[in-house]
């Protein structure tokens, strides 16, 4: 079996600025970073950052895309190291209201605009 992309809604490669804070819990402390994405979906994000993050905590997401800013919260599905030592995260995003859905599909059409991808 060949290499199949069984994701439900394509990403997008998308190198934007982000910053990060991740719920402390009960008992932790809240911690921030800023980080970038590395791709984007309607759903989640790839996210690389130099913290490592513990899968399953909640984050609050602000990502600079194209002239907004979206502010997002999401989830952490897995972490994992990259060849450089930074972190990728994936998140799926959690609690999207309808402005940060905007946000999601207006930047995704013009990404497949600007890249003749058809809808």
């Amino acid at each position: 079996m060949a290499n199949e992309d069984k994701r439900r809604f394509p990403r997008f490669n998308s190198l934007n600025l982000s910053y990060v804070l991740v719920d402390g819990g009960e008992n932790e402390v809240e911690r921030q970073t800023m980080g970038r994405t590395l791709d984007v979906s309607e759903v989640g994000i790839r996210l690389e950052t130099h913290m490592p993050v513990d899968v399953g905590s909640e984050m609050l997401l602000s990502v600079g895309l194209e002239d907004e800013v979206l502010d997002i919260r999401g989830r952490v599905i897995h972490c994992s190291q990259n060849k450089e030592g930074n972190n990728e995260l994936g998140v799926e995003f959690v609690d999207k209201d309808a402005a940060a859905s905007d946000i999601l599909i207006r930047f995704i059409k013009a990404f497949r605009q600007q890249r003749g991808i058809n809808e």
